[in-house]
C-alpha cells in the first residue's frame, strides 16, 4: 500500500517567528499520528530555523522551489545543495504559481526534478490544466504533455522516488476544488501514463497527491478515492486546526487501509 502523504505549501507567508511558533504548536498536536507522510514547506528564509525544529520528528521540511544547479551567478536562487544542507527531503517543483508569474517551463522543471534526485531530494512534481484548456476538452492532453516532459530521462528507480501533484490551476486558491471524482480520473489517468513509459510496478508505487483548495471540509471524498495518495495543501496548512485535521484524516486512511 502506498503511503498517504500531505505536504503544506506555505507559499508567501509567515514570517521566521511565525513560521517557528507555528511549527512548535503542529509537532505538539500531531506527536501521536502514525502512517501518514507529513511535510511542512515554508519561505526559504524560514527554511533553517523550522528544520532544527523537525530534527528527530516524524515531519519532513520541503522547499517551495530551487534552481538545478549546484552553485553559480544565479541572483536569488536557491540550489539543492544548500537545500540539502539546511535539513531538506522534499522540494515542490513546477507549481502552477511559478509557471504562471515566473514562466518556468516545463524543461526547467524537468532540469530540476533531475537535480533534485542527484541530490536525494525527492521531487513533488506539480501538474495542471488551466479553465480554458479543460474548457476546451484539453484536460488530459495538457497533463499528459507536462508529465512527458517534466520527467524525460528518468529511469524506473528515479521515478518511483518521486511524488505527483495533480493541481488544476482553476482551483487553486479559488474555493472551488475539483470533484473527487474528477480529481481521482485524472489521477488514474497520470498513473496509466507513468505505467506505459516506467512499468505498472512503478506506477503503481508513485504518490499522487490533489491539490486545490483542500480542506477539513473536503479532505475525506478525496482521500477516499482510489488513485488519491494524499494532498498538496495551500491556504489551509496556514492554520493549526485546519492542517492537523486533514493531517488526521490521512491517517484515518492509513489505519483502514492497513
Amino acid at each position: 500500500m502506498r503511503r498517504p502523504i500531505i505536504a503544506g505549501n506555505w507559499k508567501m507567508h509567515k514570517t521566521v517567528g511565525e513560521a517557528v511558533e507555528f511549527v512548535r504548536s503542529l509537532l505538539t498536536a500531531l506527536r501521536d499520528v502514525e502512517g501518514v507522510e507529513v511535510v511542512v514547506c515554508p519561505p526559504a528564509v524560514a527554511l533553517k530555523s523550522v528544520g532544527d525544529l523537525l530534527k528527530g520528528s516524524a515531519i519532513g521540511l520541503g522547499a517551495q522551489n530551487m534552481h538545478w544547479e549546484e552553485q553559480g551567478p544565479f541572483t536569488g536562487e536557491i540550489s539543492p545543495k544548500m537545500l540539502v544542507d539546511v535539513g531538506c527531503r522534499y522540494v515542490i517543483l513546477g507549481h502552477s504559481e511559478r509557471r504562471q508569474h515566473f514562466g518556468e517551463s516545463d524543461a526547467a522543471v524537468n532540469k530540476k526534478v533531475h537535480a533534485a534526485l542527484r541530490w536525494g531530494l525527492i521531487p513533488i512534481v506539480c501538474v495542471g490544466e488551466r479553465l480554458e484548456e479543460r474548457q476546451a476538452g484539453r484536460t488530459d492532453a495538457v497533463i499528459q504533455t507536462q508529465l512527458k516532459e517534466s520527467l524525460a530521462g528518468l529511469d524506473s528507480q528515479e521515478m518511483a522516488r518521486v511524488v505527483i501533484a495533480y493541481e488544476p490551476v482553476w482551483a487553486i486558491g479559488t474555493g472551488l476544488p475539483a470533484t473527487g471524482e474528477e480529481a481521482n480520473r485524472v489521477s488514474g489517468l497520470i498513473r496509466r501514463t507513468l505505467a506505459e513509459w516506467f512499468g505498472e510496478g512503478t506506477a503503481q508505487q508513485v504518490r499522487i497527491q490533489y491539490g486545490g483548495s483542500v480542506s477539513p471540509q473536503n479532505i475525506s471524498e478525496f482521500l477516499a478515492q482510489q488513485e488519491i495518495d494524499g494532498a498538496l495543501v495551500g491556504g489551509a496548512s496556514l492554520h493549526l486546526e485546519s492542517f492537523s485535521t486533514i493531517v488526521r484524516a490521512a491517517c484515518r486512511k492509513a489505519s483502514s487501509s492497513s
